[in-house]
């Protein structure tokens, strides 16, 4: 008889303290920068605690991907739960994406009944009779219900006029009933709403909330709030932060973007069984996310913008900062000039190649002030890993 033993998995240290929070469904008790579209939000519905059955209510919210929309949703979903059970009002918030429903009308009447009663057979019922069944449900429990719509413009599509038309008459087909449902739709692209008749237009379009794309500061300010719930302490620098804002605000100031980024930065990092997230980690993650690097790219280079290359890809290799002056990039190049036994190129032609390579993607110029020093060109090495750069460029160099 063999007997096997069985180590226990040693996990090690990890540079987390509660990665949940950087969960794609996590949503924080303060939405940074749309504190003024939540409150708004409060007053567009605040009958629905004080007054429920006198009216309805409907309300787009729309921006680009990774402004905010879902989560401002489920934080007033949230909030104005909370302030009517401390009140004592009958009031339901449920959240439907109608992607997940592919959609279509029925099946997201399906969930819906799901949610209001659990019990109920999924199959025999058309839109129609769902959607009494869920207002006589409300009626019976006296309550108004505020349902949000995520990722509206799949069902627009699927539905067309006639689908949408259904949910905003919802209540007319009442005549003399209290008003049970009010919406929140949540729309990328305001164009999807043209496809729409004249008439169905009209009834969406009475309240628009549309969110704009966040600036880099503001996507710092959202980092470092998921840093300090995430994090243990002193484990994401500045310049990491920086860093990630940068990318995500050139994908346009997208959030969820650089939350995911930042999670698996931190994946990295623990990967390396290191104390803290390091620039490098970042540029790990991101070359995952998104293949930038080219290797024909690379092979049609010239010599020097190969040297060039790959003495920055050593620099920012050994170093543990985000960011490197163009000074030290041009020292780092001569020592590779050495090295291969070139001449090196002058100034002007190496900011030259730092043009290009801006242009591909690979690097990233900006010029910053440094107070009593003036102004000074930094470059940071944004979508690749410095390791896998300075692989790809030996492998071209050798051929």
């Amino acid at each position: 008889m063999i007997s096997c033993r069985y180590e226990p998995l040693n996990l090690g240290k990890s540079v987390f303290k509660d990665e949940t929070k950087l969960d794609i469904n996590y949503v924080p008790q303060k939405l940074r920068h749309r504190e003024q579209e939540l409150r708004l939000l409060m007053e567009f519905f605040k009958f629905a605690i004080y007054s429920p059955e006198r009216m309805t209510q409907r309300v787009i919210i729309t921006g680009d991907v990774g402004t905010g929309k879902t989560a401002l949703a489920q934080r007033f979903g949230q909030d104005i739960t909370s302030e009517a059970n401390r009140l004592g009002a009958r009031l339901r918030y449920v959240h439907v994406n109608c992607r997940e429903y592919r959609g279509k009308l029925a099946l997201i009447m399906q969930q819906l009944l799901s949610v209001l009663l659990p019990t109920f057979p999924k199959r025999g019922y058309g839109p129609e009779e769902q959607l009494e069944i869920v207002l006589q449900n409300l009626d019976e429990k006296q309550a108004h219900m505020i349902l949000a719509l995520d990722e509206f413009d799949s069902f627009v599509e699927q539905e067309g006029s006639d689908g949408v038309y259904q949910l905003t008459r919802l209540q007319e087909t009442r005549a003399n009933k209290p008003q049970r449902v009010s919406f929140i739709y949540i729309i990328r692209d305001m164009k999807v709403v043209e496809k729409l008749d004249a008439s169905t237009r009209s009834t969406l379009q009475k309240n628009i909330i549309r969110l704009e794309n966040y600036s880099r500061e503001q996507l710092i300010d959202i980092l470092n709030d998921r840093v300090s719930m995430a994090f243990t302490p002193l484990a994401v620098q500045d310049d990491v932060v920086e860093l990630i804002a940068d990318l995500a605000l050139a994908e346009n100031g997208n959030a969820r973007f650089a939350i995911e980024l930042l999670w698996r930065a931190g994946k990295y990092a623990d990967a390396d069984d290191a104390d803290t997230v390091a620039p490098e980690h970042v540029r790990m993650a991101v070359s995952s996310i998104v293949q930038t690097l080219r290797k024909s790219e690379l092979s049609h280079l010239e010599l020097h913008e190969k040297l060039f290359l790959l003495g920055v890809a050593r620099l920012f290799k050994e170093s543990r900062n985000a960011y490197v002056s163009l000074p030290d990039a041009e020292n780092a190049y001569a020592i590779v000039c050495e090295e291969f036994d070139e001449q090196p190129r002058s100034h002007t032609q190496l900011w030259k190649y730092l043009q290009y390579f801006s242009a591909l993607g690979i690097l990233k110029t900006e010029v910053v002030s440094t107070g009593i020093r003036g102004r000074i060109t930094r470059i940071s090495l944004p979508m690749v890993s410095a390791a896998e750069l300075e692989k790809a460029v030996s492998e071209t160099l050798k051929k």
